[in-house]
């Protein structure tokens, strides 16, 4: 029987964290957003999400849409008015979201590291109280200098690698997602440290790149695998956020 995958993709924070992403990517002002550029990224990063799981496109589409209204807006001529009324910008009511949202994620992070803080001062009664379990894992994902839409990319830049000879066709698969995450832990485990690309080395079959990178992300929400990359721009490495490195029950 063919079943779908059940992989909670919560690790994916939306259509303004991925625009503060790109711009932080260009190097620009938020103010002075180069929303040419900016709309064909965000564009290819939509391709890939799609390619996933078009369930969770939905509320990136809108932000496409947006930003290829400005993009339209911003290349039609202008004419200058008799009255020489000063134009509003498309994009300050864009860039008045963004600076929003980037001032309530920063206050979550500082509020997050103060309670961090407090933790060790004041230990919770109630945390000592309980057993460690083996499934027991931390709110905070180990990626370390390494932002999901930098995973989503290189998936994107391997998809295009890997499959631009071979025509597009729907196909669905079956098998469990829990096979897919032992065959990675399984992978991980025999070397140090296992590099992106090398993960996906001899996999030619468009579902079973989807099946293993989902699987990589689910691994990492687990807490069962860490992704760091040491160097700007050179490839992601992967390893074993534990030394046991037990392989994932289907249950």
């Amino acid at each position: 029987m063919t079943s779908e995958y059940k992989v909670d993709l919560d690790i994916y924070n939306g259509p303004l964290d991925l625009l503060l992403y790109l711009i932080r990517r260009e190097e620009v002002n938020i103010c002075d957003i180069p929303i040419a550029r900016i709309t064909d990224q965000y564009l290819q990063y939509v391709e890939a999400l799609q390619a996933l799981d078009m369930n969770i496109v939905g509320d990136f589409l809108v932000m496409a849409a947006t930003l290829m209204y400005i993009k339209s807006y911003m290349l039609l001529p202008r004419t200058e008015t008799k009255d020489e009324e000063e134009v509003e910008d498309p994009r300050s009511s864009l860039v008045k979201q963004l600076l929003e949202y980037k001032r309530y994620k920063e206050s979550t992070f500082a509020l997050a590291a103060r309670a961090a803080e407090w933790e060790k001062k004041c230990t919770r009664i109630h945390q000592e109280l309980l057993m460690e379990t083996p499934d027991k894992k931390d709110d905070a994902l180990p990626l370390e200098g390494v932002s999901v839409w930098d995973l989503l990319q290189r998936f994107s830049q391997l998809m295009k690698q890997t499959l631009s000879d071979i025509s597009t066709k729907v196909t669905y698969d079956d098998t469990p997602i829990h096979e897919y995450m032992n065959v990675v832990l399984e992978r991980v485990r025999l070397h140090t440290s296992l590099s992106f690309t090398n993960l996906f080395v001899g996999i030619k079959e468009r579902r079973q790149i989807i099946g293993f990178f989902l699987a990589l992300l689910e691994l990492v929400r687990l807490n069962r695998i860490k992704i760091e990359q040491i160097v700007n721009y050179e490839d992601i490495q992967i390893s074993l956020h534990s030394p046991e490195g037990v392989l994932v029950d289907k249950n």
